[in-house]
Formats: C-alpha cells, sequence, structure tokens
C-alpha cells in the first residue's frame, strides 16, 4: 500500500530543504567573518596619496629578497642592485596565515652575516604569507609580502 503524497508533506519538504540551506550559509557566515583578518590599513583613501611615492623610493633602492625555509630554518637574504649585503636599520617579519590570523608569528631574526638573517619556525603545511618590514639608512621605508608553500 502506497501513502499519497499531499501538500503538507510537499511543504515539509521544502520546508527541510530550505532551512539546510539556509543553516548551512549562516554557519559559513559566521565563520568567514570570525577569520577574516582584518583591514590592512586605517584609510586607503590617506595611504593611497602616498603610494606612488612610497613605491618609487622602495624601488629605488633596487633590494632584492630571497626567502628560504627548509627543515624548519627560515633564511632570509637581502641585496642590493650591485649584489652586495644589505644591512638595513629596522628589520621586521611576520608570517601569517592568508585566511585568519589564529597561527601568526613574528619570528626573532638573528643576523648571520652578509645580508643573511635566520630564524627557527614551526609552520603548519600549507600556505602562507611573509609580510617583510625594513627600513634603509636614510629612512627609506620597504614593504613586501612573500608567499611561502610549506610541504608536508
Amino acid at each position: 500500500m502506497t501513502k499519497e503524497l499531499k501538500g503538507f508533506h510537499v511543504l515539509l519538504i521544502t520546508l527541510a530543504a530550505f532551512g539546510t540551506i539556509i543553516a548551512v550559509n549562516v554557519v559559513m557566515a559566521i565563520n568567514a567573518i570570525g577569520s577574516f583578518p582584518g583591514i590592512e590599513v586605517r584609510s586607503a583613501y590617506v595611504a593611497s596619496q602616498h603610494f606612488e611615492a612610497d613605491r618609487a623610493a622602495q624601488q629605488a633602492l633596487g633590494w632584492t629578497i630571497d626567502l628560504d625555509l627548509s627543515d624548519d630554518r627560515l633564511t632570509l637574504r637581502m641585496r642590493d642592485a650591485d649584489g652586495q649585503a644589505v644591512q638595513p636599520r629596522l628589520l621586521d617579519l611576520m608570517l601569517r596565515r592568508p585566511t585568519h590570523q589564529m597561527s601568526d608569528q613574528h619570528p626573532r631574526l638573528r643576523p648571520e652575516g652578509d645580508g643573511v638573517w635566520v630564524s627557527q619556525v614551526d609552520l603548519a603545511t600549507g600556505n602562507w604569507n611573509a609580510d617583510l618590514f625594513a627600513e634603509s639608512r636614510d629612512g627609506t621605508s620597504f614593504r613586501l609580502r612573500l608567499p611561502l608553500h610549506v610541504k608536508e
């Protein structure tokens, strides 16, 4: 004996389907908002007013950066346009996940001489961003974001 499909049953099936979709969307939205790393600058307009001049000054330095990770040892090399070691007045590195701030690390860089700095880090597998900030001896700011992929 088969049961008849009535309007009440169709209503329940429709409500259950849309209820599931809405519940999943709410959970995903809450997780997306909760894991968003935040803003890059306080005012994009103010930052844009100096962007071209800052970029030109940074490019005039002619610095090249090489970042290497092997066996939990992070190695940072800085060279100028002539291939000479760079000794910045200030140097800061922040390791961040592209999607959230929970794993952010601020490694302590130790100079190893000849424009090389090293640090021991413990990074989980996956994609990371290395945000480098340095300041030259003449006060020119240098900012660079380097992608870093950690394999198992």
